[in-house]
This record gives C-alpha cells, sequence and structure tokens, in this order.
C-alpha cells in the first residue's frame, strides 16, 4: 500500500465534499475509515486533479468517484446495511472508474466498441486489482469487488475481454495479474454478452447500489449537456475543447 499523505489540496476537496453532503462527525469518521487508505494512494490522488483527469467536463475525476462514494455511504447507512457489505459497496465506488488514462478529446482508441464508455469499468478493474491486491485476496469480497467495478454502467454495455483487441491501456498490467483475478474478469465480462459486449448488471447488491449512486450523481449536475453526455460514448467533448482554447 502507498503510504504517501493527502496532499493539501486534495484534503480540502475531500473535506467539502463530505460536508456537502451533511455528513456529521461520526459519519465523516465511518466513511474515512474505509475511504482514506485508497484515497492517498498517489494514482487515487493523481485523478484528483481537473486538469491532468478532467471527468464530465468540469470537475476531477477523483471528486466524481468520491462523491460517487459519499452518496453510496448515505445509501447503504439508510438502508442499514451490515458493515462488511457496507465496505464492499464503498470500495466499489472508489475503484470504478480508476481507469488509466485521461479519455475526453484523446483519439487513443479505433474500434468503436474500444472507446472510453464501453471499456473503462474493465481498466478500472485491473488497475484496483494492482494498486489495492490487500482489497481482492478473499475470494468473495473478490468477486463482489471486480463484478461491481466491471457492470457500474449497466444498463450501458461493457466491452468482453475474450480477445486481446479491446484496446485496453494498461494490458500489460492485466497479464501480470494473479491467474484469479484475470479469470474472473474475463467471466465477468462476458456474462449475458452479444458478440463483444456485455449487458448485464452486476449480480450483487453491492454493485447494483453504486450502480444507482453512479448514475443520481452523473446525471445530476455532472452531465449537464448533450456534449457530456455523448463524450461518454465518442470520448469528444467539443465544449471541453473550447474550454481549454480560451486558457
Amino acid at each position: 500500500m502507498n503510504n504517501l499523505q493527502i496532499k493539501k489540496e486534495n484534503l480540502q476537496l475531500l473535506n467539502n465534499l463530505l460536508d456537502k453532503f451533511t455528513l456529521d462527525v461520526k459519519e465523516k469518521n465511518e466513511f474515512l475509515e474505509i475511504a482514506i487508505p485508497i484515497i492517498k494512494h498517489e494514482e487515487f490522488q493523481k485523478r484528483m486533479n481537473a486538469e491532468e483527469f478532467p471527468h464530465h467536463a468540469k470537475i476531477s475525476l477523483g471528486e466524481h468517484i468520491i462523491s460517487d462514494a459519499i452518496l453510496t455511504y448515505k445509501l447503504t447507512k439508510k438502508k442499514k446495511w451490515k458493515k462488511k457489505e457496507q465496505e464492499r459497496a464503498i470500495k466499489i465506488a472508489l475503484f470504478h472508474d480508476l481507469y488509466e488514462l485521461p479519455w475526453q478529446n484523446k483519439d487513443y482508441k479505433k474500434a468503436f466498441f474500444n472507446k472510453h464508455g464501453f471499456t473503462h469499468p474493465i481498466e478500472a478493474a485491473i488497475n484496483a486489482a494492482t494498486w489495492y491486491p490487500e482489497s481482492f485476496k478473499e475470494t468473495i469480497e473478490r468477486e463482489i469487488i471486480l463484478d461491481g467495478i466491471i457492470h457500474h454502467m449497466f444498463p450501458f454495455p461493457v466491452r468482453t475481454i475474450n480477445h486481446k483487441d479491446a484496446e485496453l491501456h494498461n494490458q500489460k498490467k492485466f497479464e501480470k495479474l494473479p491467474m484469479e483475478i484475470k479469470k474472473y474478469i474475463i467471466n465477468s465480462s462476458k456474462r449475458r454478452k452479444i458478440k463483444i459486449i456485455s449487458f448485464s448488471r452486476s449480480k450483487y447488491k453491492e454493485g447494483k447500489m453504486v450502480s444507482k449512486a453512479d448514475k443520481k450523481i452523473a446525471l445530476g449536475k455532472e452531465l449537464s449537456s448533450f456534449h457530456s453526455i455523448l463524450a461518454c460514448v465518442t470520448g469528444y467533448n467539443p465544449k471541453l475543447k473550447e474550454k481549454n482554447k480560451l486558457k
């Protein structure tokens, strides 16, 4: 596990989000006990920089992820889930968009079904298992968390990875993962597949809850324009391009 401290600006963002979602002191402590070991990783902190990792046009990827995780915490608390179930759901939320590279207005991938919207859950699952191996040691934990990450976009489909032509940016990381993790990622991505995409939702309630929270966050203020929504599929957002030109 990475032992870096959270950067001052990232800590401020985290505290702002905790206040935004009106968590009391006890709730903040419960959430942070699970979240801090994940957020302090250098790769996660990198994604809290809106210039380096813009997400849904206006906010950083890290802000989106943490917002999802806090809402997931609140929803599971309201339903009085057991602590272990709640912890799994929060981890799925914190891992679900840890894709490899910034995607908006980047002509990385050629095939349509290899573009960001279809492949980023797979890249996120690979990175989560690579950077946080302690969360994937136990079989049931591994399956619930990986399945939740891979199918968090439901009903939007995810790319299967039964072939090496998915143009994953972190294919080399995938090859280095333990066999049991690689096998589960492949099998999960093939569930209810039609040709090379899967239309399955998560098998577990933890994953279903994160999918619900993700849509509440993204379809709220984040995806506030037609261009932002279309960019999720095409990877091209002219509004963001115009914004960058003005700098």
